[in-house]
């Protein structure tokens, strides 16, 4: 089915459009302009939408809105927003009623004319993601790139073309609910994470999986062998399973072999590029590189990908440098909004690190997280809510010795000017958090530009 076809299918109906933000508004925005009756509904009201408001009233959307926005919605089809459960009590009574319930993402995957390569994991989405379409691109391909990046891609579906590759990255919010699976799965790692939104690890897992449930025989799954929850669900794939490791040598995939990310199949084995070679730093990073190249194996030449891997600078909020004062070097690592994230980070640096953490709760615990602190970092400045219990799981830690030392400010900003005042030449200065955001930022993307905006602001 095209996207044209959906779009008819729609024809005399009533669709609901669950929260209107980023993802959705594109949507709307398509449906509108085909004449499909559309109810725009979100929590803000109409006050703090702004001109949001007046703006899709003029494309023809009505609004529901405010903190009933969802008691008695009664349409034919429902898109959910990707961080509402699918089971919340009125999509359920919807779905009892005969009404469809759906979301974005899985109408794309119905209507896409091109192969699909999709990455989720807990740590490394959105750079294995990018790297893939960097590599794709490189070798004149025209790549779509969207998903929980932020880039829907619903709205464009008419301009994608069945030669083309879309390049998704996946959260377990989107796939709770997902019916279909990517020709390419990529599950880089799996650990504790979004268990304020998730009932227990174990449906977190499972939602994870749906990325490849769905697949068939001629489909590729591409899994972290390193990894004990994703090797697990290898065993569960009925598509053909590829692995990647840093550690050991797999029989189909990808490894590290000599300071070089190596390629078995089939027909042999081969050296791809050197782990000196690839620009962004640490381990992390080479897990990274080792899922994107098992994910275009066949599909990009091994001089393309050498290419990038020497000029990729990484994406935004990740272990970015965002300037040298004084002989400090100052690093945005905003994404680290989960414990193993921030382990990474730390272990991308050969000296101990300042490091500045905190945030929104989001239930992980932080024991993993002590010992790594005790080893990596000289000084932890801690703000935010969760900032007592990064403190507490250190000091509980039984290697912990006094050191670091540990102090609470009360603001990103604090925090920023404390560093500032401690740091001598040569340290690393690293905003790495361990935890979300939104205790005091609407996401981790705020949390990093405010950050950079901080430390571009200093005096020379």
């Amino acid at each position: 089915m095209d996207i044209q076809t959906y779009i008819k299918s729609l024809q005399g109906k009533t669709v609901a459009v669950l929260g209107i933000g980023v993802s959705n508004t594109p949507l709307i925005e398509l449906l509108c302009k085909n004449g499909v009756r559309v109810i725009a509904c979100d929590k803000k009201t109409r006050d703090r939408l702004g001109d949001a408001a007046a703006a899709l009233e003029a494309m023809g959307a009505s609004l529901r809105l405010g903190e009933d926005y969802l008691k008695g919605i009664d349409a034919d089809v429902i898109f959910r927003t990707p961080g509402m459960r699918p089971d919340v009590p009125e999509l359920l009574a919807a779905k009892e009623r005969g009404r469809v319930v759906t979301s974005e993402m899985q109408v794309f995957f119905e209507v896409c004319p091109c192969p699909i390569i999709a990455v989720t994991g807990s740590d490394g989405k959105t750079t294995t993601t990018t790297v893939i379409s960097e590599f794709l691109r490189a070798a004149g391909k025209t790549v779509h790139l969207g998903g929980n990046l932020g880039h829907p891609l619903l709205a464009e579906t008419e301009q994608i073309q069945p030669e083309d590759y879309a390049v998704v990255e996946l959260s377990s919010f989107q796939l709770l609910d997902m019916t279909r699976s990517p020709h390419i799965a990529v599950l880089t790692n799996l650990a504790p994470n979004h268990l304020d939104v998730h009932r227990d690890m174990a449906e977190y897992i499972a939602a994870k999986e749906n990325i490849f449930r769905h697949q068939a025989a001629g489909d590729v799954a591409i899994f972290n062998l390193d990894n004990k929850i994703t090797r697990e669900q290898s065993t569960r794939a009925s598509a053909r399973v590829r692995m990647f490791s840093r550690r050991d040598e797999v029989s189909d995939g990808a490894f590290v072999r000599d300071g070089a990310i190596w390629l078995r199949n089939a027909a042999g084995e081969r050296e791809v590029v050197k782990t000196a070679d690839i620009r962004i730093p640490g381990q992390h990073n080479v897990e990274n590189y080792c899922a994107a190249i098992a994910a275009v194996d066949g599909l990009v030449p091994d001089d393309v990908i050498r290419a990038v891997a020497k000029e990729f600078n990484g994406v935004e909020h990740r272990i970015e440098l965002v300037r040298e004062r004084r002989g400090v070097r100052w690093y945005n690592d905003s994404i680290a909004s989960s414990p193993t994230r921030t382990i990474a980070g730390l272990r991308s640096f050969p000296e101990k690190v300042i490091l500045i953490a905190g945030g929104y709760d989001k239930h992980i615990p932080f024991t993993p997280l002590a010992p790594e602190i005790i080893e990596h970092v000289k000084l932890l400045i801690l703000c935010g809510a969760t900032a007592n219990a990064i403190r507490a799981a250190v000091t509980g830690c039984d290697g912990y010795r006094g050191e670091p030392e540990m102090v609470e400010v009360n603001t990103l900003q604090d925090a920023v000017d404390l560093a500032s005042e401690r740091a001598t030449a040569g340290d690393v200065v690293t905003l790495s958090p361990a935890c979300a955001a939104f205790d005091q930022f609407a996401n981790f993307m705020e949390r990093g530009k405010v950050f950079k905006q901080m430390v571009n602001a200093l005096d020379e």
